[in-house]
């Protein structure tokens, strides 16, 4: 219990972070934003709770095929609130596309034989 109260407390300040670095400089917290944290820090936990290299291994393909269809998103969202639309309506509509971009990946990665 102690492990998981560090990982989240751990992961709690880099998204905090990367909140007050966006506030300050909007193209710098997106560089921050932007650099694989959360997957190091999920491969770094995936590791030392299980120590297992296959399953660190397939954990680290899988997030490269789910990283591609979140990209659109940061495309859509900039997009619709140039456009007028409100900010929670474009990230509902991003997140949308996303959900939607993730299941074709799934589909898609499954007939190619990509396990995810």
């Amino acid at each position: 219990m102690v492990w998981f109260v560090v990982k989240s407390l751990l992961s709690g300040v880099i998204v905090a972070t990367v909140s007050e670095v966006a506030r300050r400089s909007p193209g710098f917290g997106a560089l921050v934003a932007s650099l694989p944290l959360v997957s190091i820090l999920g491969m770094m936990w995936l590791w030392h709770d299980t120590g297992d290299p296959e399953r660190l291994a397939a954990h680290a393909g899988a997030t490269f095929w789910y990283v591609l269809p979140s990209l659109p998103m940061f495309l859509v969202i900039p997009l619709l609130i140039r456009g007028g639309l409100h900010f929670w309506w474009a990230l509902a509509a991003g997140c949308a596309l996303t959900v939607l971009l993730y299941a074709a990946t799934t589909l898609f990665a499954s007939r190619l034989g990509i396990a995810l």
